[in-house]
């Protein structure tokens, strides 16, 4: 059987987009991996942190944009380092807030510099045209 895509264009760009994610994932995670972190893990710490320390479990993860499993265990993962506490809330025990601990806050800290740094250094092959243009067309697929 012979496969045929129906737009082959759409194919290659998709591949590109994968090679590209997938190179600059690893550039970028593994200073966190150093430490322990995965690249979710820290992007919650930097979402936790940007908003002023805690917020609802189900807010984070549509923040992360990331299943309610792979958010949990997440969180699961941070608590158990010391690097988030959870706890439910008074007004629905059902629903969980997280918060980082001052530990967690240390290290977002600590390796945000280098981090943002290093995200700077993987786009520096891009000028600014082109980068604006990056997010104009990643926001189109992410709708």
């Amino acid at each position: 059987m012979t496969l045929v895509p129906g737009d082959p264009l759409a194919h290659r760009a998709l591949e590109l987009l994968l090679r590209a994610e997938s190179s600059v994932r690893r550039r970028l995670s593994a200073d966190l991996e150093r430490e322990g972190l995965s690249a979710t893990g820290f992007s919650m710490l930097v979402i936790l942190t940007t908003a002023g320390g805690e917020l609802e479990l189900r807010v984070l993860r549509a923040r992360l944009r990331t299943s309610k499993a792979n958010a949990t265990e997440v969180v699961t993962t941070l608590e158990s380092r010391g690097l988030v506490a959870r706890r439910r809330l008074a007004t629905d025990r059902r629903a969980a807030s997280v918060a980082i601990t001052d530990r967690g806050a240390e290290i977002v800290d600590r390796l945000f510099p280098e981090h943002s740094e290093r995200v700077a250094a993987a786009f520096a092959v891009l000028d600014e045209a082109e980068k604006r243009s990056l997010a104009q067309i990643c926001r189109k697929l992410a709708a």
